[in-house]
């Protein structure tokens, strides 16, 4: 298995972290949507103490990543990852018994590179697996009434949108507007370094 590196994930985990760590519910189990190389979910793991986490991915690489940086550093509540599409109309923890019930959504850096159709499906699928006063988490670059935060951000999106047209650094505004349609309330919106935002959401 090869084990995938992202500096940018050494670099926002702290702060990432910082926010979670006060956030999340005390129990249960944190499923991270787009779980990429698995640093995150091998970093974050050992400080939440009682819950569990759940690392997912759609990409067959990603996933053998985080099973290979999983198997390196071993966190007991590290749970094995799992292949997941966001548009899939029921998702596979939907249908599988976790040591846990899930009590929280994850997602760090996805609604920028892939289509608003998958962000759409993320809170759908969130609001399907999440009871009330359930925590859903985002985290990225974002507009804020249109605008960039960052000429570095507005770069970033001409980029991403070069790549592919249905991408791009999505508009908070929008991004609030699908979670409220889906059953979600947004509590808190954090600036965080290098332009970034948490965006944190309750089920309600």
């Amino acid at each position: 298995m090869t084990k995938r590196y992202a500096p940018a994930t050494e670099r926002n985990r702290e702060a990432i972290l910082g926010v979670l760590r006060d956030r999340l519910p005390d129990e249960g189990t944190v499923l991270e949507i787009s779980a990429g190389t698995g640093q995150h979910a091998v970093f974050f793991a050992p400080t939440l103490g009682a819950r569990y986490w759940l690392p997912t991915d759609i990409d067959e690489i990603s996933l053998a990543s985080i099973a290979s940086w999983r198997e390196e550093t071993a966190p007991v509540n590290l749970l094995p990852p799992q292949s997941l599409d966001v548009l899939d109309t029921v998702w596979p923890v939907e249908t599988v018994e976790l040591p846990a019930p899930i009590s929280a959504v994850v997602n760090i850096n996805m609604v920028h590179i892939a289509p608003w159709s998958c962000c759409e499906a993320l809170f759908a699928g969130a609001a399907r697996i999440l009871k009330p006063g359930a925590t859903m988490f985002l985290y990225g670059p974002f507009r804020r009434e249109g605008q960039h935060s960052s000429a570095s951000n507005a770069s970033f999106d001409e980029q991403l949108r070069s790549q592919d047209p249905q991408w791009g650094v999505r508009d908070l505004e929008a991004v609030i507007s699908v979670a409220v349609d889906h059953g979600f309330e947004c509590r808190e919106v954090i600036e965080m370094p290098a332009n970034n935002l948490s965006v944190i959401f309750v089920c309600v």
